[in-house]
């Protein structure tokens, strides 16, 4: 085994941003291309500068907070966070008893650990269920989640959505919408409502998905339910700092879905390219993405052996295309229970300096790399973790 423990994923992640940073240093940020759909930024003013202080931020930036946030999502209330585990995390604490049962319906399992692993932390009892035949509530459920896309962007269907909040509602149970690239990718591509006007008390989304925001989560929805999170996100230290807020400002003032638009087609003449390498490969609505398992077919079509995982295998190529390419994709940067899924976002503003004969070349390069070192348990440790 090359990656064993989550400890494995953090030396992995910090042996990519050593890369990246050696990359910046040699070639400037332009020496990158990064297509994770993750990249975020920092748009904030010039004049905003003197303001990302403790108690002057808040000040300043808590009423254009205010009206970005609902314009982007609805709701009576907006609330900014360090990252959006932590909004979930603040979330649960503050509407999940211990001994309580919290249900979770998304489009397909597994979900993004941060939910299973803050109802843990919460002594609570936690079911993921992508069928509407399995959903049933219980006596002990004080919350349901909804992820309303994937991490590998697979939607759920709006007929689904709409009837999860109704069953729920029948009970009194309040529903969360995990809309962290949905709040985007839901709403532009398939042209669904917005969680909360659906009927969703809470939804929460990912200021660095899809849009050029800060990495970070902003939540909105019922005042009541908000002001109970917010008791809890400020216990724990959970809540955004002011220069986080003001980036999340400046990206919702500053957003525009012309470029996700933009995406759709370009994504099928690469989705033509990319297949003649790799037969696997498989659309996205604003790219590309590639399997570990299809990774893994690849590399073992070989006469020789290789004793490594569907996720070390999507790992290392994900590391090679970062080393040799410059092309950061999530699996190589990612925190540890990311998606091992390469997934290549023509919405990314990088994409913008990147034809899709260099994505083909390089997808073809590491992947011919791959098959070299695939048996090579030195070669593989090297290219993870130096």
């Amino acid at each position: 085994m090359l990656i064993c423990s989550s400890l494995d994923e953090v030396r992995r992640r910090e042996a990519a941003l050593r890369c990246i940073a050696s990359r910046v240093k040699e070639h400037g940020r332009t020496g990158l291309y990064d297509l994770s759909g993750l990249a975020g930024g920092f748009p904030v003013k010039k004049s905003d500068l003197a303001f990302l202080e403790t108690y002057a931020g808040p000040a300043i930036f808590s009423e254009s907070l205010q009206k970005e946030g609902k314009d982007h999502l609805g709701g009576e209330k907006v609330l900014a966070f360090n990252r959006t585990s932590a909004a979930i995390l603040a979330t649960i604490m503050a509407l999940v008893e211990p001994g309580d049962e919290v249900l979770h319906y998304l489009p397909k399992l597994p979900s993004h650990p941060s939910i299973p692993r803050s109802v843990k932390i919460q002594g609570a009892t936690y079911q993921e269920i992508d069928d509407l035949n399995d959903f049933k509530l219980s006596e002990r459920t004080s919350l349901v989640v909804i992820t309303g896309s994937t991490m590998d962007h697979q939607v759920l269907p709006l007929a689904d959505f709409e009837r999860i909040i109704e069953i729920a509602h029948q009970q009194q149970i309040p529903v969360m919408v995990d809309d962290a690239s949905g709040a985007r990718l839901r709403t532009v591509i398939y042209q669904q409502p917005r969680a909360l006007d659906m009927g969703a008390d809470l939804v929460v989304t990912s200021t660095d998905k899809l849009m050029d925001g800060p990495r970070a989560g902003l939540m909105a929805g019922n005042t009541q339910l908000i002001d109970l999170i917010q008791a809890k996100a400020n216990q724990f230290g959970l809540e955004a700092q002011p220069p986080i807020v003001a980036g999340i400002v400046r990206a919702l003032e500053h957003f525009n879905p012309q470029r996700i638009l933009d995406s759709i087609n370009r994504k099928d003449a690469l989705y033509q390219t990319v297949k003649e390498v790799v037969p696997g490969v498989e659309k996205t609505p604003t790219g590309i993405m590639i399997s570990a398992e299809n990774i893994l077919k690849e590399i073992t079509d070989s006469k020789d052996e290789t004793h490594i995982s569907e996720r070390e295998a999507a790992t290392l190529m994900a590391m090679i295309l970062l080393k040799d390419h410059n092309l950061i994709t999530i699996p190589a940067v990612g925190m540890p229970g990311v998606s091992a899924t390469i997934r290549l976002d023509l919405a990314a503003q990088d994409a913008e300096r990147m034809d899709n004969t260099q994505i083909s070349h390089a997808i073809s390069d590491s992947l011919q790399r791959l098959k070299q070192i695939a048996t090579d348990e030195e070669a593989c440790l090297n290219i993870l973790y130096e």
